[in-house]
């Protein structure tokens, strides 16, 4: 049983490098090709705005990382991005909080949402995908609620700095995307709820006979995915000064895409925060590649599907190749 262990832990660890690979080199292809096509894409003020519209994926990919490595899945970050952003803009512009306190505000309403989603996982025992779909309902219904469906101004120029502010030469996004990515990292591979994470992925039921508190860490996981959620609505709301109802919509697509293409395995137990970043990178560039192009949103939709088409059916081929099933 060890051995059957120790392979399949050697077979998840090469799939997820070959993916990694994959996902890297695609990144470095469409970025050259778009730089000889678009003469605007590699100017300072895109690249600029790249790094900053890259932030909100990659934050929202971390937590959606730790999620789908138990075998879970989060559909609701969208929504619940938009809900935090829109109550943190509401607490300066209604309520004359500091930005600072908005800000953790907004983080804590990612958090309780994640945490309701953890709780019906974990406890109440719905499927991930019925327990978020319902809390992408419930949260955009709440955004619309609390909005009127009118976007929410009023917020203080101050809170500009978190979206579009410039530490020693770069972009505050881009600095929190290495917070956020490195405090991922340490989280996955020095702490037990990352140890636990890919045990619960790989075999639920034997991590639970194994003495692992599944229900506490599974909840810890939506909890940690709707926190970021917030933070991602928050740095949102800062790069328009604004909350906007409508923000989200779909962007759970990109954000689920980014960690798959990463090497994350949607049957639980393999993925990555630096594979999950290489996502997020591949479709932010992609989707601005179109933008450059001239390239409608509907169309970016399809390639993004397709895309996620694509990573899955390579992370089946590659689980059957690596274990000599060729059926």
């Amino acid at each position: 049983m060890t051995d059957q262990r120790t392979s399949r832990g050697l077979s998840d660890r090469m799939t997820g490098a070959v993916s990694q690979v994959a996902a890297a080199g695609a990144l470095i292809v469409v970025f050259v090709v778009l730089s000889i096509v678009a003469p605007s894409f590699l100017t300072a003020d895109n690249l600029f705005n790249l790094g900053s519209q890259t932030s909100v994926n990659a934050v929202m990919a971390v937590g959606v990382t730790l999620v789908i490595i138990t075998g879970g899945i989060d559909l609701s970050v969208g929504s619940v991005a938009a809900l935090s952003g829109v109550v943190g803009v509401l607490l300066m512009a209604e309520y004359g909080f500091a930005p600072t306190l908005a800000i953790t505000g907004g983080i804590l309403v990612g958090a309780t949402a994640g945490l309701v989603n953890g709780l019906l996982v974990s406890v109440v025992g719905l499927p991930p995908f019925i327990a978020t779909l319902g809390m992408l309902s419930v949260a955009r219904g709440l955004v619309l609620i609390a909005t009127g469906a009118v976007a929410v101004f009023g917020a203080p120029d101050s809170f500009r700095l978190l979206g579009q502010g410039v530490i020693g030469g770069f972009p505050i996004p881009v600095l929190l995307i290495i917070v956020v990515a490195a405090a991922g990292y340490l989280v996955l591979t020095r702490t037990k709820l990352g140890r636990y994470a890919y045990v619960m992925g790989s075999n639920m039921e034997a991590a639970r006979l194994s003495g692992v508190p599944v229900r506490s860490y599974t909840t810890s996981v939506y909890v940690l995915s709707g926190a970021l959620a917030g933070l991602g609505g928050m740095i949102a709301a800062s790069r328009i000064n604004s909350g906007q109802p409508n923000f989200g919509e779909g962007l759970e697509l990109d954000v689920i895409a980014a960690v798959v293409i990463g090497g994350a395995s949607l049957f639980g137990g393999r993925g990555t925060v630096i594979g999950s970043l290489i996502g997020a990178f591949l479709v932010a560039v992609i989707r601005n590649g179109a933008v450059q192009l001239n390239i409608g949103t509907f169309y970016q939709n399809v390639l993004i599907g397709v895309i996620i088409w694509i990573a899955v059916w390579w992370d089946r081929y590659q689980r059957r190749k690596l274990s000599g099933d060729t059926g």
